[in-house]
Protein backbone atom coordinates (compact mmCIF):
# COMPACT_ATOMS: atom_id res chain seq x y z
CA UNK A 1 0.00 0.00 0.00
CA UNK A 2 1.51 3.79 -0.66
CA UNK A 3 1.43 5.81 1.60
CA UNK A 4 -1.11 8.46 -0.03
CA UNK A 5 -3.31 5.70 0.37
CA UNK A 6 -2.56 4.98 3.37
CA UNK A 7 -2.82 8.41 4.99
CA UNK A 8 -6.73 8.68 2.89
CA UNK A 9 -7.82 5.86 5.52
CA UNK A 10 -6.88 7.61 8.76
CA UNK A 11 -8.17 10.90 10.12
CA UNK A 12 -5.97 14.50 10.15
CA UNK A 13 -4.58 15.18 12.91
CA UNK A 14 -6.49 18.38 13.06
CA UNK A 15 -9.82 16.31 12.80
CA UNK A 16 -8.40 14.63 15.92
CA UNK A 17 -7.91 17.67 17.74
CA UNK A 18 -11.24 18.84 16.58
CA UNK A 19 -12.90 15.73 18.16
CA UNK A 20 -11.02 15.82 21.43
CA UNK A 21 -12.52 19.59 21.72
CA UNK A 22 -15.50 19.07 20.93
CA UNK A 23 -15.52 16.26 23.81
CA UNK A 24 -13.99 18.93 26.42
CA UNK A 25 -16.39 20.96 25.25
CA UNK A 26 -19.32 18.82 26.07
CA UNK A 27 -17.99 17.85 29.36
CA UNK A 28 -17.72 21.32 30.74
CA UNK A 29 -20.95 22.37 29.50
CA UNK A 30 -22.90 19.29 31.30
CA UNK A 31 -20.76 19.69 34.57
CA UNK A 32 -21.78 23.80 34.43
CA UNK A 33 -25.36 22.86 33.51
CA UNK A 34 -25.59 20.28 36.70
CA UNK A 35 -23.63 22.56 38.87
CA UNK A 36 -25.77 25.58 38.19
CA UNK A 37 -29.02 23.18 38.54
CA UNK A 38 -27.60 21.48 42.25
CA UNK A 39 -26.36 25.07 43.27
CA UNK A 40 -30.06 26.49 42.51
CA UNK A 41 -32.39 23.28 43.91
CA UNK A 42 -34.61 24.61 46.31
CA UNK A 43 -33.97 20.92 48.34
CA UNK A 44 -30.44 21.93 48.47
CA UNK A 45 -31.29 25.50 49.38
CA UNK A 46 -33.72 24.13 52.58
CA UNK A 47 -30.62 21.64 53.92
CA UNK A 48 -28.35 24.58 53.39
CA UNK A 49 -30.54 26.10 55.75
CA UNK A 50 -31.19 23.26 57.97
CA UNK A 51 -27.99 23.19 58.07
CA UNK A 52 -26.97 26.27 59.61
CA UNK A 53 -29.89 26.31 62.03
CA UNK A 54 -28.59 23.21 63.32
CA UNK A 55 -24.92 24.82 63.53
CA UNK A 56 -26.30 27.66 65.44
CA UNK A 57 -28.74 25.61 67.65
CA UNK A 58 -25.88 23.05 68.74
CA UNK A 59 -23.33 26.39 69.47
CA UNK A 60 -26.19 28.16 71.32
CA UNK A 61 -27.38 25.50 73.85
CA UNK A 62 -23.52 24.56 74.18
CA UNK A 63 -22.78 28.18 74.92
CA UNK A 64 -25.96 28.34 77.35
CA UNK A 65 -24.70 25.41 79.72
CA UNK A 66 -20.92 26.60 79.68
CA UNK A 67 -20.18 29.21 82.39
CA UNK A 68 -16.71 29.86 84.43
CA UNK A 69 -17.12 31.56 87.93
CA UNK A 70 -13.53 33.25 86.99
CA UNK A 71 -14.59 35.01 83.89
CA UNK A 72 -18.07 35.54 84.67
CA UNK A 73 -18.97 38.71 82.74
CA UNK A 74 -17.40 37.03 79.16
CA UNK A 75 -19.55 34.07 79.51
CA UNK A 76 -22.76 35.46 80.10
CA UNK A 77 -22.17 38.19 77.38
CA UNK A 78 -21.83 34.99 75.17
CA UNK A 79 -25.36 33.62 76.77
CA UNK A 80 -26.49 37.03 75.41
CA UNK A 81 -25.15 36.67 72.21
CA UNK A 82 -26.46 33.56 71.66
CA UNK A 83 -30.03 34.77 72.35
CA UNK A 84 -32.85 36.81 71.10
CA UNK A 85 -36.55 37.72 72.28
CA UNK A 86 -38.02 36.62 75.46
CA UNK A 87 -34.65 34.68 76.50
CA UNK A 88 -32.52 37.48 75.63
CA UNK A 89 -34.78 39.66 77.76
CA UNK A 90 -34.53 36.99 80.63
CA UNK A 91 -30.99 36.60 80.76
CA UNK A 92 -30.61 40.71 80.53
CA UNK A 93 -32.95 41.34 83.18
CA UNK A 94 -31.54 38.39 86.00
CA UNK A 95 -28.30 39.28 84.85
CA UNK A 96 -26.75 40.69 88.33
CA UNK A 97 -28.67 38.16 90.55
CA UNK A 98 -27.61 35.17 88.82
CA UNK A 99 -23.80 36.91 88.76
CA UNK A 100 -24.01 36.35 92.14
CA UNK A 101 -25.14 32.90 92.53
CA UNK A 102 -22.43 31.50 90.30
CA UNK A 103 -19.92 34.02 92.30
CA UNK A 104 -21.08 32.38 95.54
CA UNK A 105 -20.94 28.87 94.09
CA UNK A 106 -17.63 29.81 92.72
CA UNK A 107 -18.61 26.96 90.38
CA UNK A 108 -17.05 26.51 86.31
CA UNK A 109 -19.53 24.37 83.79
CA UNK A 110 -18.91 22.76 80.68
CA UNK A 111 -20.97 21.68 78.25
CA UNK A 112 -19.78 19.19 75.12
CA UNK A 113 -22.41 18.54 72.08
CA UNK A 114 -22.86 14.75 71.62
CA UNK A 115 -25.44 15.43 69.01
CA UNK A 116 -28.12 17.43 67.13
CA UNK A 117 -31.41 17.28 65.20
CA UNK A 118 -33.52 19.81 63.61
CA UNK A 119 -37.35 18.74 64.55
CA UNK A 120 -39.03 21.45 62.89
CA UNK A 121 -37.63 24.02 60.31
CA UNK A 122 -40.06 26.69 59.01
CA UNK A 123 -38.20 29.01 56.49
CA UNK A 124 -40.83 31.76 55.58
CA UNK A 125 -41.34 32.10 59.56
CA UNK A 126 -37.58 31.97 59.94
CA UNK A 127 -37.91 29.63 62.88
CA UNK A 128 -36.75 26.48 64.11
CA UNK A 129 -36.77 23.88 66.63
CA UNK A 130 -33.86 22.05 68.03
CA UNK A 131 -32.93 18.76 69.97
CA UNK A 132 -29.22 18.62 71.15
CA UNK A 133 -27.65 15.90 73.45
CA UNK A 134 -25.03 17.52 75.57
CA UNK A 135 -22.81 16.04 78.35
CA UNK A 136 -22.53 18.62 80.92
CA UNK A 137 -19.68 18.61 83.73
CA UNK A 138 -19.61 20.89 86.51
CA UNK A 139 -16.72 22.03 88.57
CA UNK A 140 -17.32 22.97 92.26
CA UNK A 141 -14.81 25.48 94.66
CA UNK A 142 -13.29 22.53 95.82
CA UNK A 143 -12.23 20.94 92.20
CA UNK A 144 -15.29 18.06 92.73
CA UNK A 145 -16.32 17.48 89.51
CA UNK A 146 -19.44 16.00 88.10
CA UNK A 147 -21.30 15.15 84.92
CA UNK A 148 -24.22 14.57 83.36
CA UNK A 149 -25.97 13.73 79.84
CA UNK A 150 -28.85 15.94 79.05
CA UNK A 151 -31.01 17.07 76.25
CA UNK A 152 -32.44 20.32 75.45
CA UNK A 153 -35.22 21.77 73.10
CA UNK A 154 -33.85 24.67 71.84
CA UNK A 155 -36.39 27.26 69.44
CA UNK A 156 -34.10 29.19 67.18
CA UNK A 157 -35.62 32.78 65.77
CA UNK A 158 -33.59 33.90 62.27
CA UNK A 159 -32.26 37.12 62.90
CA UNK A 160 -29.84 39.56 61.18
CA UNK A 161 -27.32 38.12 62.80
CA UNK A 162 -27.51 34.90 61.82
CA UNK A 163 -29.85 32.19 64.21
CA UNK A 164 -30.02 32.36 67.92
CA UNK A 165 -32.05 30.46 70.49
CA UNK A 166 -35.32 32.13 71.76
CA UNK A 167 -36.52 29.40 74.25
CA UNK A 168 -34.19 26.92 75.92
CA UNK A 169 -35.53 24.13 78.20
CA UNK A 170 -34.93 19.88 79.27
CA UNK A 171 -35.96 17.69 76.92
CA UNK A 172 -38.92 15.39 78.62
CA UNK A 173 -37.74 12.15 79.57
CA UNK A 174 -40.11 8.82 79.17
CA UNK A 175 -43.90 9.84 80.01
CA UNK A 176 -42.81 13.00 81.85
CA UNK A 177 -44.71 15.99 79.97
CA UNK A 178 -43.68 18.11 77.90
CA UNK A 179 -42.05 21.48 78.98
CA UNK A 180 -43.73 24.74 78.98
CA UNK A 181 -43.69 27.03 75.61
CA UNK A 182 -42.00 30.09 77.98
CA UNK A 183 -38.29 31.26 77.95
CA UNK A 184 -36.22 29.76 80.06
CA UNK A 185 -32.67 29.57 81.59
CA UNK A 186 -30.27 26.82 81.12
CA UNK A 187 -30.61 24.28 84.00
CA UNK A 188 -26.54 23.30 83.93
CA UNK A 189 -25.07 26.58 85.42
Amino acid sequence: MTRERAARGRPSRTAVMLLVAALALACAVWTGGSWYASAHDEQAAFARTRDAALRAGEQAVQNMNTLDYGDLARGLDVWEQSATGDLLGELKGSRTQFEQQVRDARTATTAKVLSGAVTELDERAGRARVMVAIRITVVTADKKSTTKDSRMLGELTRTSAGWKLSRLGQAPVGDAPTPSTGPSTPSGS
